[in-house]
């Protein structure tokens, strides 16, 4: 058992040891490309004040001043150009080391003229560097160019100076802690206000105790990766990566402080995983043997209770056959009830309309038996060209009350179907044709599209014209009290096809409750029904793959029918 446990522990050091590494090489990684970005930000803001300099090295008012002229207002020029790009100052200085000119009209400090920037910028060349520019800043940057004459000599240099404080200003609290040091590795510009003015020990880089304020810490290599550790306040990481880039654009060095906290996470996790494992491995191992003795024992009594079980099993099996028959049954009665119902349904709507279709029919037969009698008398005056007229009309009389006939025929026949492709445009004028006598005969103004290309839509010709009829007789019943009587339907095709039925009677009284069974507003007179109707509607609708809604609007009862188009329609588009 101890040696179980070194080896385990020697492993869950391995693995650490590992993870760690390798997490280390991930967080170096990322805070290359970090301090990559940092350093690029830094030289972008601070070379655009370079670029100020050489651009105001070639202004003619500051070779006027250096060539002995009147200063005029250059200082008001240095002053604008100071204000514009956020440069501290602007200053002018003759081959001499004199200060000529000034955007806050200062004098130079005495050691300008001795600046190694200044020096390379007499000799023809950019020159940049850093310092302090009291009383204004500490910390401030220098970018010196050199002034031409005609004779292409230098006449003088131009130096902007840039405040460093309002540069990391900005940076201030972001992730990671970066810093930038220069040749002498004093912290020039920091995200961290601890890290600014300290300063490292010449010598092994970052492996010697800094001098200066910051507290001291320790710095040990791992898995070739430099890590500090840190005790300078919450701001700081107190275990870091350390990493640097030369920046020699600028003449500084870009170092950066990465939290190895979730990296010692990470390796903590895999090593408590490896180590957990192999725990669990040594316990099955341990309890292998103890659980095929015991597996013995109860594998016997498994098998009497598996016995047991089958028996019983095949009990419920049997008894939940005898309740799937019987659930099929039930189901097959309901089908069958609902078959009933729907065909009830219009049955009653036919009987509804009964009075309307006699008066349809019987229109066309008193005109045909007219015509007839028009025609034999015609016959009889030797006006054949009169009779054949009066025979034309009763062929068309003959052929609106086949077309009525075949109507009722078809909205009286039951039909199952419910994923077929029905034409809308057949339902739809089938079922105005079978209700407008009723429609007629209440003095309603029915208002429809008249649809002139086929539109597929899924379900069953006959039951859709059954939900049309019901939604159209219901419209025309609730106007019955209403001066103004008038049905619009609207046909709306997108993704899915939409038919709207709007009324202007009354309105819905109860919406949510107006699709329920046996609900109804006429309990009285001659349109009393028993309120099946919208509920045998919502079904159909349902069975169809649709939707069927009601709603009140301003003007009164809104009815709305969405269909899914047939796949015989979507292939065709």
């Amino acid at each position: 058992m101890l040696a179980f446990l070194a080896v385990v522990a020697a492993l869950t050091a391995g693995v650490w040891r590992y993870f760690h590494a390798q997490g280390l090489d991930l967080l170096a990684e990322r805070g290359r490309a970090d301090l990559a970005l940092a350093g690029d930000r830094l030289v972008g803001q601070l070379q655009r004040y370079r670029d100020l300099a050489v651009l105001m090295a070639d202004h003619p008012e500051v070779l006027a001043v250096l060539e002995g002229g009147g200063a005029g207002d250059i200082g008001a020029l240095l002053l604008e150009v100071a204000d514009k790009t956020a440069a501290l100052d602007v200053l002018v200085v003759d081959a001499a080391g004199r200060l000529r000119a000034s955007a806050l009209g200062r004098a130079a400090p005495d050691r300008l003229a001795g600046q190694p920037f200044v020096r390379r910028a007499m000799r023809g060349a950019l020159g940049w560097g850093h310092g302090g520019a009291e009383p204004l800043t500490a910390r401030a940057f220098f970018h010196a160019a050199p002034v031409f004459g005609p004779s292409g000599r230098v006449q003088g240099v131009v130096a902007v100076v840039t405040d460093l404080s309002g540069i990391d200003y900005n940076w201030r609290g972001s992730t990671p802690a970066a810093f930038f040091t220069d040749s002498g590795g004093e912290v020039l510009i920091a995200n961290r206000s601890e890290l600014l003015f300290w300063r490292r020990p010449q010598g092994s880089p970052g492996l010697e105790p800094p001098v200066g304020p910051a507290p001291p810490f320790e710095a040990r290599l791992v898995a070739g990766h430099e890590i500090w550790g840190l005790d300078w306040g919450p701001y700081l990481p107190r275990s870091a990566l350390h990493l640097t880039q030369a920046l020699p654009v600028i003449g500084m060095t870009g170092e950066v402080l990465l939290d190895t906290a979730q990296a010692r996470r990470l390796a903590t996790a895999q090593a408590g995983a490896v180590a957990a494992l192999c725990l669990a491995f040594g316990s099955l191992l341990f309890l292998a043997a103890e659980r095929r003795r015991a597996l013995a024992s109860a594998n016997a009594r498994l098998e009497d209770r598996v016995a047991e079980r089958t028996h019983a099993l095949r009990d419920t099996n049997r008894r939940l056959l005898a309740e799937a028959a019987d659930r099929e049954e039930a189901q097959a009665a309901l089908r069958r009830a609902q078959d009933e119902l729907v065909q009830a349904g219009k049955l009653s709507a036919l009987g509804q309309m009964s009075a309307g279709i006699s008066h349809e029919l019987n229109q066309p037969l008193m005109a045909i038996r007219s015509f007839a009698e028009n025609g034999r008398q015609f016959m009889a005056r030797g006006a054949p060209e009169r009779a054949e007229e009066n025979l034309s009309r009763i062929s068309e009389m003959a052929q609106r009350m086949a077309r009525i006939i075949q109507n009722l025929r078809a909205f009286a026949r039951q039909d199952r179907q419910t994923d077929d492709a029905v034409d809308l445009r057949k339902a739809l004028e089938g079922a105005i044709e079978l209700t407008r006598a009723h429609v007629d005969d209440a003095g309603v103004t029915l208002v429809h599209p008249v649809l002139e290309a086929p539109t597929w839509v899924r379900g069953g010709e006959v039951r859709l014209s059954q939900v049309f009829v019901n939604l159209i007789t219901n419209a025309v019943d609730a106007m019955a009290g209403t001066p103004e009587k008038r049905l619009e339907i609207e046909v709306v095709e997108d993704d899915d096809v939409t038919v709207s039925f709007r009324d202007t009677g009354p309105g819905i009284e109860m919406p949510d409750k107006v699709f329920d069974p046996f609900y109804t507003t006429k309990s009285e007179g001659p349109t009393a029904g028993m309120g099946l109707g919208l509920s045998i509607s919502y079904g159909i609708v349902q069975s169809f793959g649709g939707q069927i809604r009601g709603s009140n609007y301003a003007g009164g009862a809104l009815f709305t029918v969405t269909l899914e188009r047939h796949a015989k329609e979507a292939a065709a588009v």
